[in-house]
Parts: C-alpha cells; sequence; structure tokens
C-alpha cells in the first residue's frame, strides 16, 4: 500500500511539474490560468484553516490578501522614493527588498491583521461573524482605495506599479530562462517559473495543513467547531485556538498576496473585492469543507472555470448578435454549474471521509 501511494505522488508530482511545459505550445495564456489558480489554492487552504477546520465563518479573508500584495508593492517599487523626499535620500531607487525578506513580512504583518481581526469577534459565531468580518475585508479594500490624500501612500484607484518580480539567487523569474539542452536550445517563460514557484509554496502549504490537521491544535478547532461549550468544558483554551486559527488563516492569505503582487507587478483595490472572498468561501465549501483534497479540487475548478469560460461565453455572446453580455454568461454558467454540483453531493466534490455510527450505518446499508 505505501508502495503504492509514493508511486501515486511521484507520477502526479511529474505531471504536474510538466504540465507548463506541455500547454506552453498553446500560448502563455494557459500556464497563467493555471499559475493563477495556484494562488488561489493557497488562499483556499488558508480560509479552510478558519472555515473548515475552525468552524469560523470569515467573509473578509481577502483582507489578508490585499495587505500581504500591498505590503510587497510598497516594498519592492520605487513608489515611496517618489513620494518622499526623505525617503528617497535614503532609497533614491526605491527599497527593493528580496524575496527571502518580503514573504516573512508579509506571513507576518497578515498574522497580525488576523490576529487583529479576532481578538473583538471572539464572542461572536455564525452570521454574525460573517457580517463583522465582510465588513473588515471592505473596510480594507475601501482603506487602499483612498489612502493617496493627504499622504499618497496607496496611490488610490490607480494602484502601485512597476513592483519587482521575484529574484531567486539572483535570477529574475520576470525574465526567460534560456536552456542549452543535447537536442537544443529551449526557452521557459517567465509565467512557467512562477508557476513552479506557485507549485512549491502549494506543496508546503499542503504540508504544514496536514500536520496542523493531526496536531493537537487541528484536534482542538475541529473540537471547536463541533461543539465550542463541550471544547471548553474539555479544558480547550478556545479564545487562544480561535486566535491562532485566524492568525495561521492570515499567513496563507499574506504570502499569496505577495506573490499575486510580484507575478503581476500591479496591484490596484479592484483585485481586492468582497466577490473575491465569496469565491474563495465557494472553492472549499464546494470542494469539501476541511478536506485538503477537496479543498484543493474546488480551488482550482473555480480558478479556472472563468478563464475557460471566455471562450464559450464568446462564442455564445457571438451567436446572438451581442444580445447577450460575455462577463455575465460566464457567471450564470459557473452558478449553475454550482448549483448542480451541491443539489447533486451536499458535501462537496471531494468531502471528508465519515467515520464512526453514520460510516457504519452507510455500510450496513450498502450490504443490505
Amino acid at each position: 500500500m505505501l508502495k503504492n501511494r509514493w508511486a501515486v505522488f511521484l507520477i502526479a508530482a511529474v505531471l504536474l511539474v510538466a504540465l507548463p511545459l506541455v500547454l506552453q505550445p498553446l500560448g502563455s495564456g494557459w500556464i497563467r490560468i493555471v499559475a493563477t489558480a495556484l494562488l488561489y489554492v493557497l488562499l483556499a487552504l488558508g480560509l479552510n484553516i478558519v472555515v473548515g477546520y475552525a468552524g469560523l465563518l470569515d467573509l473578509g479573508f481577502v483582507a489578508f490578501y490585499a495587505v500581504g500584495a500591498y505590503m510587497v508593492a510598497l516594498l519592492t517599487s520605487p513608489h515611496l522614493a517618489e513620494q518622499f523626499a526623505w525617503f528617497a535620500q535614503y532609497f533614491p531607487q526605491g527599497i527593493h527588498t528580496p524575496i527571502w525578506v518580503v514573504i516573512p513580512m508579509a506571513a507576518l504583518l497578515a498574522a497580525f491583521a488576523g490576529v487583529l481581526l479576532g481578538t473583538p469577534v471572539l464572542k461572536l459565531r455564525g452570521d454574525y461573524l460573517a457580517i463583522v468580518t465582510l465588513g473588515f475585508g471592505e473596510i480594507i479594500r475601501v482603506f487602499m482605495n483612498n489612502l493617496e490624500h493627504p499622504v499618497n501612500i496607496t496611490n488610490g484607484p490607480r494602484g502601485l506599479d512597476r513592483i519587482d518580480p521575484v529574484t531567486i539567487f539572483g535570477f529574475s523569474l520576470g525574465k526567460p530562462l534560456d536552456l542549452s539542452l543535447p537536442w537544443g536550445d529551449m526557452r521557459i517563460p517567465s509565467v512557467t517559473l512562477y508557476y513552479w514557484l506557485f507549485l512549491v509554496l502549494v506543496v508546503v502549504s499542503v504540508v504544514i495543513c496536514r500536520r496542523l490537521e493531526d496536531s493537537r491544535i487541528g484536534r482542538a478547532w475541529m473540537a471547536i467547531r463541533e461543539d465550542e461549550i463541550a471544547a471548553r468544558a474539555m479544558g480547550i483554551n478556545t479564545r487562544n485556538m480561535k486566535l491562532l486559527a485566524f492568525g495561521m488563516g492570515a499567513v496563507f492569505g499574506g504570502v499569496s498576496g505577495a506573490m499575486f503582487a510580484s507575478f503581476q507587478g500591479f496591484v490596484s483595490p479592484e483585485s481586492f473585492s468582497l466577490m473575491e472572498s465569496v469565491m474563495i468561501v465557494a472553492m472549499i465549501v464546494l470542494g469539501g469543507l476541511g478536506h485538503i483534497p477537496g479543498v484543493i479540487l474546488g480551488a482550482l475548478l473555480l480558478a479556472a472555470l472563468p478563464e475557460v469560460l471566455r471562450y464559450v461565453a464568446g462564442d455564445v455572446q457571438n451567436m446572438t448578435g451581442g444580445r447577450i453580455d460575455a462577463a455575465i454568461l460566464r457567471q450564470l454558467l459557473i452558478a449553475l454549474a454550482m448549483i448542480a454540483v451541491m443539489l447533486i453531493r451536499p458535501r462537496g466534490l471531494w468531502p471528508v471521509p465519515e467515520h464512526g455510527k453514520a460510516a457504519a450505518g452507510s455500510a450496513s446499508g450498502a450490504g443490505a
């Protein structure tokens, strides 16, 4: 059994690494789709800690995404040097902070924001918690949108550009990689290099989430999710566990935002709307709450499906003479697909395997 599992892992690893090379003849657009989907996988894994493990409905998770992205934008672009004369005296071309410093700083800042959000909402549950976190996410977006007067820090709705690409050991992922192989020269585009970087981060995140799930902390989160009063009676410090869930989930959001800013080279408040938070929640619900493979599946489907449907929606729009807007049609098709899936599989596409009495009852029913 163990050998078969390792064989599956090895085959999956080879396929995932080779995927952008297979898609490369079709154009960089397809590689960009799967690379962006991996960023959403990171976000979904982070939100799964808060919602899937601890049972805390968070509709403002995109705020941590924005915090990480804007922090990287400010530390790796010349914006601060152009706006503040005293800053330009020390850093005429901007700070251009290396990625090894940026990622930990984004993680720490996002974790601080997560604890800051979690502290006043510890006694809230369900719909009330969802409304408060939704408001927090919108406050961050509005804050970023208006923080250009009287002091221009975020450049308002125009956003921040000229963000440095990720540089590893002196090599910039913003440039294509030229290789001289025995069978000929090969050029690997920048988007493929970013895809591999995001894939490594996803693998590391999956390992962390898996270890958390089997740890005492993960079991404490799940106890809080099932019955908070019973968990408190068992001696679990629910206050600290909730704050830890918010902080740990926010770390994933901050790192994802840092990668998004470096990947795009531009950030603006429009990228961190309420719809993004709703989509991330939909990813983990569609895939299966609390189940890592299901969360990954849901994130990949909902991140890639809108882009793939661009081709279908465009053809339908042309067939109707432009009377049906392609963007609206894409949202309609996604909504219909989600409704159909949730009606057929209400626990998600790949839910947590059932244990205990429910599983035994279903097995006996199947045998009868």
